[in-house]
């Protein structure tokens, strides 16, 4: 599992010009099943995703199809962890399952 932490590096009038097609990203990614949530952070310095891809390289490159990426708007710091314990609503993250 990923944590995917975007923080901007543009003014937010640049990153709102770019907004939908980064929704547009996300929603492909979530019907590809690569994506279990994201959001903005607040204050609104960036955004959140967790992701349940296989490998880092794989997110690496999906991250790169994102408009926010491809335009120079955002850096990207990725975490990988396995989850070990979870409420019982994300027990299916667990690795001890």
């Amino acid at each position: 599992m990923f944590i995917v932490n975007l923080t901007y590096k543009s003014k937010l009038d640049q990153i709102d010009q770019f907004l939908n097609a980064h929704i547009e990203f996300l929603n492909e990614q979530y019907e590809l099943g690569n994506f279990l949530a994201s959001g903005r952070k607040i204050p609104r310095t960036g955004g959140i995703i967790l992701s349940n891809v296989a490998s880092k390289s794989e997110l690496e490159a999906i991250i790169e199809k994102d408009p926010f990426k491809q335009n120079n708007l955002a850096n990207y710091e990725v975490t990988e962890f396995v989850p070990s314990k979870t409420c019982e609503e994300l027990e299916f993250l667990n690795e001890n399952r």
